[in-house]
């Protein structure tokens, strides 16, 4: 005996369908082909809004070390491509999840001998913000300073960097902070504390 759905019940079905797919994308980092952001691939990281540089690189701040994590000046080049370590992931997960604690690490070499991993800096003391710089934490933040997460916009496709690693230590209070620009002897340098950069992760 064959049994036929009703209309109103294949709208139903349907609808159902497409809010588990829109739930289950949702879950995911997407890159600007609209494809999930794979842990073990490069991608580089761009402002989503013009006038902001091209996309991050590692910035000679002072002429000494650790470097910063910045912007090129130029709106033109790609910059320096990063790859994505989550603090947490299943064996069988190949895509960077939103909201997820993880290590953003640039795919280059550097006359420092330190890791390129994103970290948090110290305060400036000029403008009182909380610089992004490269190197493994040296237990200013508890080992905790090298772990930032991914989270949505408003806009599909378009996110926002922040730190404030809950994954990594729940029962600690952090002073998190959403990633913004700070412009400094015309550089463009990444810094918390300040007015949020929306960006977009570009896979070539």
């Amino acid at each position: 005996m064959s049994m036929r759905l009703s209309t109103g019940t294949l709208i139903i079905l349907a609808q159902l369908w497409l809010l588990m797919a829109t739930t289950s994308i949702a879950q995911f980092v997407i890159d600007t082909h609209g494809e999930p952001v794979e842990i073990d691939n490069e991608y580089f990281i761009r402002p989503a809004i013009t006038g902001n540089g091209g996309g991050s690189t590692l910035v000679n701040k002072n002429g000494s070390c650790p470097l910063n994590v910045g912007f090129e000046n130029s709106e033109l080049p790609q910059g320096v491509a990063v790859k994505f370590t989550p603090f947490s992931a299943h064996h069988d997960d190949d895509e960077v999840r939103l909201n997820r604690d993880l290590r953003i690490t640039f795919e280059a070499s550097t006359i420092c001998a330190a890791s390129t991993e994103w970290r948090l800096g110290e305060r400036d003391a000029r403008s009182g913000r909380r610089l992004i710089i490269t190197g493994r934490d040296d237990g200013t933040f508890g080992s905790y300073g090298n772990f930032f997460r991914i989270v949505q916009t408003q806009t599909v496709g378009i996110y926002n960097i922040q730190w404030c690693p809950t994954e990594v230590c729940t029962t600690c209070e952090f002073l998190c902070g959403t990633v913004g620009v700070h412009r400094e002897n015309g550089k463009i340098l990444l810094a918390l504390d300040g007015g949020a950069l929306p960006v977009v992760f570009q896979n070539e």
